[in-house]
């Protein structure tokens, strides 16, 4: 079939990288004129995520590049320590930058897939033959199929999908990281620092000690803004945090500079259903939260199910789409349940940072939460696939 996946992050180029081994003509489109080199770390539990990734043929390559992650040291405003969270807690079992993980994915999938980087699809008109398809270039082709793998704020499903087949719930925070010069000398812990609703954080970039990342949450109600405009977001976070001691204010003089810049709620999305003819969603475009729910292995399984699917179902797509999601509504809907991560990161009051600090200094229940975690990586019951002859076969 000729397929069309729309976002290169990491959805997209992993079910390119199986649809392509399937034999089928993969383009994949990315309104981004490059892989994108900006992120933080993204992390991977449990032995559904290792298999998955092991099966990929990138396991390897990602061990090479893992970050060994990162230990949390939460301060007050003169940097005495408060809290140390162990590096396992917010890196998983592997952590890589996501930056890494795209590169490696786009490197394995693109001799069987093409990309077309700078552009975006624009219109979508599905019908029994195929999906005709408008990109904002000017191009039109028709697909068999068009999957959205463009993340939370998708392009596809804001095409295709009525609205009110579609909840996108704000959880009460907003997320905002950028890259500044590390003239703080910041090396080992990343360095966390909490007054109420807020968290400013920073920490030495692992490919470049002289820069570090910084990492702002805030919360906030429902905020209205462009979203291709990194100067008004910028002044969001500077109106948030322009009152802060500690090192804020040398992390707010570096905003000016910062070419790339992450700024986003912190939201999950619910799709009453993940496809819609010809047209499905996959990782966080159908299923997403935009923080602390696993999503990026939950992407890559889901990847994995949806390729392995389609090439069983023998052209019968609408019998893929809905195998799919079977196998993978109840997992993720308990992963997006589970996303408390601007309440932890930020609690709205001095005592509730007291209380998270005192709990999670005691080992016993940050073991309980690492269980926790490893077990929400492990939900998904993982179909055996494998390639024969350019099928895949359910073994």
């Amino acid at each position: 079939m000729k397929v069309l996946v729309s976002g290169a992050s990491v959805a997209g180029p992993s079910v390119a990288l199986w649809l392509g081994r399937a034999g089928h003509d993969v383009t994949v489109v990315e309104i981004a004129p490059a892989l994108r080199q900006g992120g933080y770390a993204v992390d991977f539990r449990g032995e559904v995520n290792k298999a998955v990734l092991g099966r990929m043929g990138v396991l390897d390559d990602l061990r090479a590049l893992q970050t060994g992650g990162t230990a949390m040291r939460f301060v007050d405003e003169s940097g005495r320590l408060l809290m140390r969270l162990p590096a396992e807690f917010a890196g998983g079992e592997l952590e890589v930058l996501r930056a890494d993980l795209s590169r490696v994915l786009y490197e394995h999938s693109r001799e069987r897939a093409a990309y077309r980087f700078g552009d975006s699809i624009a219109g979508l008109c599905g019908h029994a033959g195929g999906v005709d398809v408008r990109f904002e270039s000017g191009l039109e082709e028709t697909y068999d199929l068009v999957i959205g793998a463009d993340g939370m704020h998708s392009v596809v499903r804001r095409l295709a999908w009525p609205a009110e087949r579609v909840t996108e719930r704000h959880l009460g925070y907003y997320v905002a990281g950028w890259e500044v010069p590390n003239t703080m000398g910041i090396s080992g812990d990343g360095l966390h620092y909490n007054v109420p609703g807020r968290l400013a954080s920073v920490g030495a970039d692992r490919r470049d000690p002289a820069l570090a990342q910084t990492l702002f949450v805030f919360r906030s109600p429902e905020l209205r803004y462009n979203r291709r405009d990194q100067d008004e977001q910028k002044a969001i976070v500077r109106e948030h945090f322009a009152d802060l001691g500690w090192h804020v204010p040398a992390l707010l003089d570096g905003l000016p500079a910062a070419t790339e810049m992450y700024f986003d709620s912190i939201s999950r999305v619910h799709v009453d259903r993940w496809s819609n003819g010809r047209l499905v969603l996959l990782g966080d475009a159908g299923y997403g939260a935009t923080f602390g729910a696993l999503g990026t292995g939950t992407a890559v399984v889901g990847a994995y199910v949806l390729a392995g699917e389609l090439a069983r179902a023998g052209g019968d797509y609408q019998a893929a789409f809905g195998r799919y999601e079977a196998r993978l509504r109840k997992a993720v809907s308990t992963t997006q349940d589970g996303s408390q991560a601007g309440r932890f990161l930020a609690p709205t009051t001095r005592l509730g940072i007291t209380a998270r600090n005192r709990i999670l200094d005691n080992r016993f229940f940050l073991n309980q939460m690492l269980k926790m975690a490893q077990k929400m990586s492990n939900l998904i019951e993982l179909p055996n696939y494998s390639v024969q002859q350019g099928e895949f076969v359910e073994e």
